[in-house]
């Protein structure tokens, strides 16, 4: 059975960045793969090459050594499929979004410490040592999802225009309301029973944040519906599902590494992921977005309410 759980995801993996790299081999570019791109390709082949030859460190931290030659390759290909006059995140930009990467994702730490659907295993027993992987892996994801997704864009996977959709504000209430049980439920009931439901803290911020979004006028997932754009949608869609695959594959090989304990289909896994797992990776994209853009949002009008403020002083 582990043979198989492996074989199923090496298929998996395979399939997905074939299909990857067939549309980028066929897209036309606008310039070559720059230096931090291969870069990148090096530091990937480097952490797989030292991992099979047993590295200590390199398996310690192999999962965000991977990710971050993933993150400057995957910046590097999508610049070389824009123009220049549209080069895409600065170093600025990719920092600010790592640098906030890691206090999200301790929201659903958080929430892992009430309802216990995955662990912790093979850690250095310094606390030091174990902060700094913590902290290097958890800036990664962030950039990961919304990096992906960018990339996706450029390669035009999902261009098409659907009919615009009116949303009004019963709709918006009934998300919002939905997102909160969804955000709630899993946390009052005893943990027996919440670590069934977990799944709704994957769609639950989409349902609650989205709308506040939609209703500051930032940017937003209804604001796309509303304007018939579904691009934005399926490349974050795509983009989960392509780096949950891929978190999973380097995950399985690292000394420490996160382990699922969730009792939901614990005899069918692919790598360390239960199979039905694989369906949170995408609205947990959504969710990357959403969550982004609502921190944004806020600090938007705050600021503008302390100029107001300041104003009338």
């Amino acid at each position: 059975m582990p043979e198989m759980r492996v074989l199923a995801g090496v298929v998996m993996v395979s399939s997905t960045l074939l299909l990857i790299l067939a549309r980028y081999v066929r897209a036309p570019k606008q310039r070559g793969l720059s230096a931090w791109g291969w870069a990148g390709l090096l530091l990937i082949a480097s952490a797989e090459i030292l991992l099979r030859r047993g590295v200590y460190w390199v398996a310690v931290y192999f999962t965000p050594l991977a990710w971050t030659g993933y993150l400057l390759l995957t910046d590097a290909a999508t610049r070389t499929l824009r123009p220049p006059s549209h080069p895409g995140r600065t170093p600025r930009e990719f920092f600010h979004l790592a640098f906030w990467s890691v206090p999200l994702w301790l929201v659903f730490e958080a929430y892992n410490l009430r309802l216990q659907n995955w662990t912790y295993v093979g850690l250095p027993a310094n606390p030091v040592l174990q902060a700094i992987g913590y902290v290097w892996s958890f800036a990664t994801i962030w950039p990961a999802i919304l990096g992906t997704a960018d990339f996706l864009e450029a390669l035009g996977c999902f261009s098409s225009l659907r009919r615009p959709r009116r949303i009004g504000p019963s709709l918006l209430w009934t998300l919002i309301l939905t997102g909160v049980l969804c955000l709630v439920l899993p946390v009052l009931v005893p943990v027996r029973l919440g670590q069934y439901l977990f799944g709704g803290v994957w769609v639950g911020f989409v349902l609650v944040l989205d709308p506040l979004n939609y209703w500051a006028k930032g940017r937003s997932l209804l604001g796309d519906l509303e304007a018939g754009r579904t691009a934005r949608i399926n490349n974050l869609l795509a983009s989960g599902m392509v780096c949950g695959i891929l978190w999973e594959f380097w995950n399985y090989w690292a000394a420490a590494k996160w382990v699922y304990v969730f009792p939901i289909m614990q005899g069918w896994k692919i790598f360390e992921m239960p199979l039905l797992g694989y369906l949170g990776f995408a609205p947990f994209a959504l969710e990357c977005f959403v969550m982004y853009e609502f921190g944004g949002t806020l600090r938007k009008q705050i600021s503008r309410l302390l100029r107001r403020n300041a104003a009338f002083a």
